[in-house]
């Protein structure tokens, strides 16, 4: 099953980047291997994971974590050198002021928001991934979106927001707005990583903090 579900990924992908067959092949989504519809077992399958090469540079899988049925969920873009090390997300500098912004602003705990990436291994020195890594890794983050069911999905930086929506309009632009999204709320924000960079933009992501805190 595992190769099969590689291979019909790899094929999927190539359709997605314009690629036609001599003989088209049926790879709608419904002819896919179905993910489960529990996070545990969706995590054991992506814990064993080789669909793109970021498998081969990876120590940990960092799958997501939190509340499964949160109403709040965090979309970042990768994981980085201390997530890969623990297998968890948002641990390293950034995820630390990101619980913060969580816990002060909103003033709920982490533990009740649920918090993933676009890709699930770390892309070497922290790069951005790749249009093929984000598009094969990302039907996992849709069956985390579909089971946890969160009311508000926040889009930490322009990538989550670029793979999420498929908009490329830069950040700066959509920052703060409520996009309505599959019959969700999305709100996308500065990444924690680009604020510690840029720390006097901390009070445009508290001006967004305090959107979701009221619509919660």
């Amino acid at each position: 099953m595992h190769k099969k579900l590689q291979i019909l990924y790899h094929l999927k992908l190539l359709q997605w980047l314009g690629t036609e067959y001599m003989n088209p092949l049926n790879l709608e989504s419904s002819t896919l291997p179905q993910l489960p519809n529990d996070l545990e077992k969706l995590r054991e399958i992506v814990s064993q994971c080789h669909l793109c090469d970021l498998s081969k540079t990876r120590k940990n899988v960092v799958f997501g974590e939190g509340d499964p049925h949160a109403k709040l969920m965090f979309v970042g873009e990768g994981p980085g050198a201390t997530e890969d090390e623990t297998g968890r997300p948002f641990v390293g500098r950034a995820g630390q002021l990101l619980t913060k912004m969580i816990e002060n602003v909103l003033e709920i705990p982490r533990s009740k928001v649920y918090i993933a990436n676009i890709v699930k291994c770390r892309p070497p020195g922290n790069r951005v991934p790749t249009p093929q890594e984000a598009h094969t890794c990302i039907p996992y983050l849709w069956k985390q979106i579909e089971i946890i069911n969160p009311r508000i999905i926040v889009a930490l930086g322009a990538t989550s927001y670029q793979y999420l929506t498929g908009d490329k309009t830069p950040i700066t632009k959509v920052r703060g707005e409520m996009i309505d999204f599959q019959g969700r709320i999305l709100i996308p924000t500065f990444h924690p990583s680009f604020l510690l960079r840029n720390p006097s933009k901390k009070r445009e992501v508290y001006e967004d903090l305090l959107k979701i805190k009221e619509l919660l």
